[in-house]
């Protein structure tokens, strides 16, 4: 990489090290003082250096930001030292929920309901509380539902820039059985008067609890 501005170049290593999310080269620009364009240029070739090197380290561009990242490689030797993110992994039915909202959103409970045939309340409110998923409006046509969309720390949490980064949905697409089963549940969905917003004790879903969707923690 171009050595030109070696103080442009340890003083972003010295931000990416310290920050705890993505930080845009905008905003490391003004920090710094520097053109954006510097900035950038420079915090790409930190990226290329740091891929060829094969550091233990990574400089990524992740959810309009950059951040450094430990290398995959090596990720058996981080688990065994330190505990996982938020101390507790992601449930089965929490993975599950989380896939459909972020392929589907924006989408309601009763949505995500539907696609799992199982009550996703419990998982979703766990989500939510991780930060992965948030309210992002309400459905107007059905009864005003709650809509629910991914988050920023989503797209940092995966890795990921944008959520066009997301792998295309047919790789992970089922049997024609289920494929049949999961469109037979949407389109009753679109006829279906349930207030799905409603409190806990009118709640009118008639989807049976799966104990996984309960059982958060591993």
């Amino acid at each position: 990489m171009s050595r030109e501005d070696p103080a442009v170049r340890g003083a972003l290593e010295a931000l990416l090290f310290v920050t705890d999310e993505p930080v845009g080269a905008s905003r490391l620009a003004t920090i710094l003082d520097r053109p954006v364009a510097t900035v950038e240029k420079t915090l790409e070739a930190l990226a290329a250096e740091y891929a060829a090197d094969d550091r233990g380290f990574q400089l990524r561009q992740v959810a309009g930001g950059w951040r450094l990242y430990t290398h995959p490689a090596y990720s058996a030797y981080i688990e065994d030292y330190v505990l996982s993110w938020d101390t507790r992994r992601l449930s089965q039915a929490a993975l599950e929920a989380l896939a459909v909202i972020a392929y589907h959103q924006p989408v309601s409970r009763q949505g995500v309901n539907a696609v799992r045939g199982v009550n996703s309340e419990a998982v979703i409110s766990s989500l939510i509380e991780k930060g992965l998923v948030r309210e992002s409006g309400r459905d107007k046509n059905a009864g005003n539902a709650i809509l629910y969309g991914t988050t920023r720390t989503f797209l940092e949490r995966f890795g990921l820039k944008d959520l066009s980064e997301l792998p295309p949905l047919a790789e992970f697409a089922p049997d024609p059985d289920t494929e049949r089963a999961i469109r037979e549940r949407l389109n009753a969905l679109e006829g279906s008067s349930l207030d799905i917003d409603g409190d806990d004790d009118e709640d009118t879903e008639t989807l049976e609890a799966d104990d996984d969707d309960i059982d958060e923690l591993d």
